[in-house]
């Protein structure tokens, strides 16, 4: 298990269970007494650490390297995947995969971030950043869902869109924002989820949905905390700070009403009990595809525009005539 810097006392209290487990195995010796002693001590701790939790240590949850990623959520959800590759302009990024989905019968279109869980595939996936042929495949996946009359599931779990120089050479800002005009007026349903990191337009280019949740240890921000810092404050040392100003936490994005709802993780984050977070993923889908079925494609799209024009506050101000001056010559 891998712990973060909040989670040390946890640690010590598994290091303790571990050596008594061992005490009990190598020496023929009865320690379920103890064993339920430091197990009843885990179960308070955590209840301890995960109820209070601040912006900042939710973002290292979010990140954490043992977090299920979009492919084990399709490995564990769907009972037959065919992943589909290219955009049929440039390439294949490796950042976005998607493809046909079947879920207790039901076929739908799923796309999502996928980030790699060791250092050699977060490198063969950029660290979950794509480029704009990753946001070009994910539309072309959107366009044949809707031609095949299929839902479309987005996970996203990025830091961001790529920011390298060919990335804007090939129309990174134009292609996340072709997939949000089209992603608004698409005629099936379309369900997201944030299940990591929701970073910036890298998120938004998957994240226009009917429905859009947060598993509850994620965050959903124009910027991260550590970008942030270093903008304000020319140093990555406030991020803790930026994290709580940002308020980007599932909790105030709900609050803020730019999400629908939260899915509830195990205690002690999603990767905790992987499996036991797919299910509850899985009845979660399924019940709100078939909330959104029942609306026709035009009351869907109606829908959908008014929860994205609702968004925000603002007032429209008159403009204010200017004075013109008594002694003023028109002609001059």
């Amino acid at each position: 298990m891998v712990f973060l810097d909040f989670e040390k006392p946890l640690e010590k209290l598994y290091e303790q269970l571990e050596k008594i487990q061992q005490v009990g195995e190598e020496g023929d010796v009865d320690v379920s007494e103890m064993l339920a002693e430091i197990e009843q001590k885990i179960k308070v701790k955590k209840k301890e650490i995960y109820s209070n939790l601040t912006g900042w240590q939710k973002v290292q949850l979010s990140r954490h390297p043992e977090r299920p990623y979009t492919l084990y959520y399709i490995e564990q959800l769907f009972k037959t995947f065919t992943e589909l590759h290219g955009d049929r302009k440039f390439g294949d990024d490796k950042a976005i995969v998607g493809g046909l989905a079947k879920m207790n019968g039901d076929s739908m279109v799923i796309i999502g971030h996928q980030k790699g869980i060791n250092t050699k595939m977060r490198q063969f996936r950029n660290f979950g950043m794509a480029n704009p042929e990753g946001y070009r495949k994910a539309l072309r996946l959107m366009k044949l869902a809707e031609k095949f009359d299929l839902p479309v599931v987005c996970f996203i779990d990025t830091p961001g869109a790529y920011p390298g120089i060919e990335a804007e050479e090939r129309g990174q800002a134009e292609a996340i924002a072709r997939n949000l005009f089209e992603m608004v007026q698409l005629k099936v349903p379309i369900l997201c989820y944030v299940i990591g990191e929701g970073a910036s337009g890298g998120a938004l280019g998957i994240g226009v949905g009917d429905k859009v949740f947060m598993l509850e240890n994620t965050w959903y921000s124009v910027i991260s905390p550590e970008s942030c810092s270093s903008i304000l404050w020319r140093s990555w040392d406030y991020k803790e700070q930026a994290a709580e100003a940002l308020k980007l936490t599932a909790d105030h994005m709900f609050e803020f009403k730019l999400i629908d709802g939260i899915v509830k993780e195990p205690l002690g984050g999603a990767h905790v009990e992987p499996e036991n977070m797919a299910k509850a993923l899985k009845r979660h889908i399924k019940k709100e595809i078939s909330l959104l079925k029942e609306m026709t494609p035009e009351d869907r799209i109606q829908a959908r525009i008014d929860k994205y024009s609702n968004m925000g506050k603002f007032i429209e101000v008159e403009p204010t005539p200017e004075p013109i001056e008594e002694n003023s010559n028109p002609e001059e």
